[in-house]
């Protein structure tokens, strides 16, 4: 399958947290389509994990608020 992407298009930027400085955590990129990708920051070929935008801010509500804490 063929990718077609506007003039100027790189592919989305993965970012990591601030924090993140031991090579165990996720990037997060803005996908073209207007959703969220999320892969291991430690292979830049992982798969990505594609939620909408609803989706990872539910998400990430629920991180901070603890309700996945272990």
């Amino acid at each position: 399958m063929t990718s077609h992407h506007p003039f100027g298009y790189s592919g989305p930027q993965w970012r990591t947290a601030s924090g993140c400085n031991n090579g165990t955590c996720v990037e997060v990129a803005e996908l073209p389509h207007g959703g969220v990708g999320i892969r291991d920051n430690k292979d830049g070929n992982s798969p990505v994990l594609e939620f909408t935008l609803d989706e990872f801010r539910t998400f990430v509500r629920g991180v901070k608020a603890g309700e996945f804490d272990i």
